[in-house]
């Protein structure tokens, strides 16, 4: 028994030591560098200090934190809406099966600046969509696309929606055919099958394309930068900006802290909120 634990902490020791080195260390130095004081230029004044985090709760960074809350939970519920139908059909694709998830893999193959570029193009008030409308007679002049919180949405839908369609569509591949012939055969119509098994039956696929969604959305920084400009601010543009371009440690660690907060909690609270949802349709 001894000899089997000590087995599994030496197989697990170097993942450990990969977590020490490059996940506890860095949050425990941007934790502590959090608290102490500014000496300007990057200087770090090792003496306790809440300023960094009085500035963080100021109305101008509550606000870039609100925005980027709202924008990234908007792209998540949009790429979720667009998502489970596509994974669910290429799961019931057949043969096009293979075909359609290397579809849903080739915008990896190229970076996401160069697609961001292409719906520059598209979005721009003589861009190809206001052309079309104009063309079509349906809009009069062009609409402002570019430099909102609309495009915001649309690159980060763009960039992320790989990321919730792979999930789902592993747990609908995986999900066990006989319950959907069982509820076939007591009666069941296609509606209440899927809301009564293969929804919550595939939840964890949601959720999974929820969080690893959610999470880097909130926190992107180049989608903003291309798609307004930097007209419109992020908290990941925020941090930048604070270790770069201010050269201000302290400010930039705080509000990283705050920022890993906020996504522990948004996922606390959406797990809470889902694992009682599921409770209740599987009731």
């Amino acid at each position: 028994m001894i000899k089997n634990i000590k087995l599994a902490y030496g197989m697990l020791s170097p993942s450990l030591i990969w977590l020490l080195i490059f996940l506890v260390v860095p949050i425990g130095m941007i934790t502590v560098i959090s608290f102490t004081t500014n000496e300007g230029y990057g200087g770090i004044l090792y003496e306790f200090s809440l300023e960094a985090y009085k500035t963080t709760f100021s109305s101008m960074y509550v606000k870039v934190i609100w925005n980027s809350i709202v924008w990234s939970l908007g792209a998540t519920l949009i790429c979720l809406l667009l998502a489970y139908p596509f994974a669910y059909f290429i799961a019931h694709a057949g043969k096009w099966k293979n075909m359609l998830l290397l579809l849903v893999m080739i915008p990896f193959w190229t970076n996401l600046l160069v697609r961001l570029y292409a719906w520059i193009i598209l979005l721009n008030n003589e861009g190809v969509i206001n052309a079309l409308l104009m063309k079509l007679g349906i809009i009069s002049e062009p609409i402002t696309m570019l430099y909102t919180p609309f495009a915001i949405i649309v690159g980060l839908v763009y960039g992320f929606l790989p990321f919730m369609i792979l999930p789902i569509y592993s747990s609908i591949e995986q999900l066990d055919k006989s319950y959907l012939e069982a509820a076939e055969d007591l009666g069941a119509n296609p509606i209440k099958t899927f809301l009564t098994v293969t929804l919550p039956l595939t939840f964890p696929g949601v959720l999974a394309g929820f969080i690893i969604t959610f999470v880097p959305a909130l926190s992107v920084f180049v989608v903003t930068d291309l798609m307004t400009g930097s007209k419109l601010l992020m908290v990941g543009n925020v941090i930048r900006d604070a270790f770069v371009v201010g050269m201000n440690w302290q400010l930039g660690s705080a509000l990283s802290i705050l920022l890993m907060i906020l996504v522990l909690i948004s996922v606390f609270v959406f797990l809470r909120f889902t694992s009682s949802k599921d409770k209740n349709l599987l009731m």
